[in-house]
């Protein structure tokens, strides 16, 4: 009776393979799955806002929420909110100061270590990801898919309040800023705020007196390449600017401007002296060489100060 009651361990079937401890199992799933992320298989589910892929379905509603604008996390540092959790723990990491991951390449931080995985990229120059229409290569395949967009014609994010389409929604975002009037970004030499970077950064080379742009005919320099092209209509003759009154044609767009008050009549400058008004402020500046005494002069202050 006791070798009947006795519980003995069931015999192995030969068609079942032996169990795997689980600790085994799971670091092999999470490379394949990866490796698979990495070969852009296994993406059954797309953002039918935006056309990323997932390999999840969870994943994909977490990503949804981000066309919503809905931010229901709340940073107790700064009042910044986020449209997800994991946002909010990377943007937390700017109070606290941690940035552990580190690029063994150049030493630039990361708050987590997808974002340092993103960034190696560069140094591997690892882009197996090709575009077949321009041969423009990516290190990940939703990048190659939100360029091919430029190939195709397609721009799925339209502003909702002038109706201006793009092909990616940062450029969506960045364009928005026109309408908002926000300005996030200033310079920290003179507190001037801009929209854009680019245009940030290019106010910025009047700080650092840098001027690359030089003209070839006589080796005067600029900051901006855009000045350097104004420039450059001196010395091959064109006046592209044309007065619609009159046809009087100008090299550059300040002078057809300043042309143009002939027309308006309005005379914007007036001589604090006399009152006598003037179209052109070069015009008040030689009207005010007449007044050889006036009582800002008699008061110990420079004449042209009102």
């Amino acid at each position: 009776m006791d070798d009947i009651n006795q519980k003995h361990p069931a015999p192995e079937s030969k068609d079942e393979p032996a169990a795997i401890p689980v600790e085994k199992t799971f670091p092999a799933m999470k490379q394949l799955r990866r490796r698979k992320r990495a070969n852009g298989e296994d993406r059954s589910l797309s953002c039918d806002q935006c056309g990323k892929t997932f390999t999840h379905r969870w994943s994909l509603k977490t990503h949804q929420v981000v066309h919503t604008g809905f931010k229901a996390f709340n940073c107790d540092q700064c009042e910044k909110s986020f449209t997800q959790k994991g946002h909010l723990r990377r943007h937390y990491m700017i109070h606290v100061g941690g940035k552990s991951f580190v690029c063994d390449q150049c030493g630039k931080s990361f708050t987590d270590r997808d974002h340092l995985e993103r960034h190696q990229g560069i140094h591997s120059e690892v882009k197996p990801f090709t575009c077949d229409q321009c041969g423009n290569s990516f290190t990940e395949i939703d990048r190659l898919k939100r360029h091919q967009l430029i190939h195709s014609g397609e721009k799925p994010f339209s502003c909702d309040l002038c109706g201006k389409s793009f092909t990616q929604i940062g450029n969506l975002k960045v364009h928005q800023l026109i309408h908002s009037g926000d300005k996030p970004l200033t310079c920290d030499q003179c507190g001037k705020a801009f929209a854009y970077v680019s245009n940030l950064k290019r106010h910025q080379l009047i700080h650092s007196g840098a001027k690359p742009f030089s003209c070839e005919q006589c080796g005067k320099s600029f900051t901006h390449i855009a000045a350097l092209k104004s420039h450059q209509l001196i010395h091959s003759g064109t006046k592209q600017f044309v007065c619609g009154d009159c046809g009087k044609a100008y090299i550059e767009i300040e002078s057809l401007k300043s042309h143009q008050l002939t027309h308006s009549g309005v005379k914007s400058f007036v001589c604090g002296h006399c009152g006598k008004s003037f179209i052109h402020k070069t015009n008040l500046l030689r009207h005010q060489k007449t007044h050889k005494v006036s009582s800002s002069e008699k008061s110990g202050r420079p004449m042209g100060h009102y």
